[in-house]
């Protein structure tokens, strides 16, 4: 499969009404947080209804989830109605919007899944605190695989962010504690040699 073309790439922020009739605006990068933005091909079908609970279950038990307040977001094609009654049966925590004009399956350039026949195809997109869409996972079918996907992710993102923290003290340090000496070990002997064979020539001299 081709690679997407977001990847590595600002991911676009998106308006679309949500499950409660609302506007709501995703602007990736805007809240320092990671964003799995979900799209999916039918709100209440069999394969959907699993996907959509099980990011529900990880919000709330997987301690990986809350430590890095990652954001969810669904999104379909469904009307706002049809969105409503698919939160509120399965008691969703996170928005769930309706893309009804297409407009975010154009901007993340999401296609028709199962050749086709599904309206929209089921694909994930991981997006880092900055903004970066770092991965994309296509696969209509294997609806089990979202989350794993986010939570392998939410691993490398974590481990990342434990490295950039640890990195500037010491690089930081590492350049004072070098400089400090380098005067000590370079101009010191100097110094002082200059000074005795300064001597020592008036010495010869008298």
């Amino acid at each position: 499969m081709a690679r997407h073309p977001l990847i590595g790439q600002p991911a676009p922020p998106i308006s679309l009404p949500g499950a409660d009739g609302e506007t709501y605006t995703l602007t990736p990068g805007a809240k320092g947080v990671p964003i799995a933005l979900f799209f999916y091909p039918k709100s209440g079908s069999f394969g959907c209804t699993k996907e959509a609970c099980q990011f529900r279950d990880a919000l709330a038990e997987k301690d990986l989830f809350k430590r890095t307040k990652i954001d969810i977001v669904g999104i379909s094609s469904d009307p706002v109605d049809k969105q409503k009654e698919f939160v509120e049966k399965q008691k969703l925590t996170y928005p769930v919007l309706s893309d009804a004009k297409g407009e975010a399956r154009k901007a993340y350039h999401v296609g028709k899944g199962l050749l086709g026949l599904a309206e929209t195809a089921r694909v994930t997109f991981l997006i880092d605190s900055k903004g970066v869409v770092r991965d994309v996972l296509d696969t209509t079918l294997n609806y089990n695989a979202h989350v794993k996907f986010v939570t392998k992710w939410l691993d490398k993102l974590e481990a990342e962010e434990k490295k950039a923290a640890e990195t500037p003290a010491p690089a930081g340090g590492a350049p004072a504690d070098s400089a400090a000496p380098a005067p000590t070990t370079t101009a010191a002997p100097e110094g002082p040699t200059l000074g005795e064979l300064g001597k020592a020539a008036e010495a010869v001299e008298a």
